[in-house]
C-alpha cells in the first residue's frame, strides 16, 4: 500500500490501479484487484457505468477520513493477502475506529 498526499489519477499506462481519496486529502495508491472486493467500488469502477469513477481510475470518499480509509485500504490489502489462507492472523482494529469502520463496511458491502 502506498501513501501519497497527491490528487493527481494513476496513469493511463496502469490502469491496474486505483487513487482512492479520503475526504481530508489523503490518498491511496493500491492494485485494482485489492479493492474489488467491494461491491460498492467495483461498480464505481464497471467502464459501463459510465461513472467519473471509472473513467479516472479514482475514487473520492467524501464522508470518509484519512485514517478511516488507511484502515479500509489495509483491510484490502490483508484480504488479498489471506484470501486462500486456513490460518488467517487477526487484524489490529483500534477499538476507538470500530464504529465508523461498521459504517463504512455497510457502506462498501452494499
Amino acid at each position: 500500500m502506498t501513501t501519497t498526499t497527491t490528487t493527481t489519477t494513476p496513469s493511463t499506462q496502469d490502469r491496474n490501479s486505483v487513487l482512492l481519496v479520503s475526504n481530508d486529502n489523503h490518498t491511496f495508491i493500491l492494485r485494482k484487484s485489492c479493492v474489488m472486493i467491494s461491491p460498492a467500488i467495483k461498480g464505481m469502477l464497471d467502464k459501463k457505468s459510465n461513472f467519473e469513477e471509472a473513467q479516472f481510475n479514482r475514487v473520492v470518499f467524501k464522508n470518509m477520513n484519512g485514517v478511516v480509509l488507511e484502515k479500509v485500504c489495509e483491510y484490502f490489502c490483508y484480504h488479498e493477502k489471506y484470501k486462500d489462507a486456513v490460518d488467517v492472523p487477526d487484524m489490529d482494529i483500534p477499538p476507538e475506529l470500530a464504529l465508523e469502520l461498521l459504517m463504512v463496511a455497510d457502506f462498501l458491502c452494499a
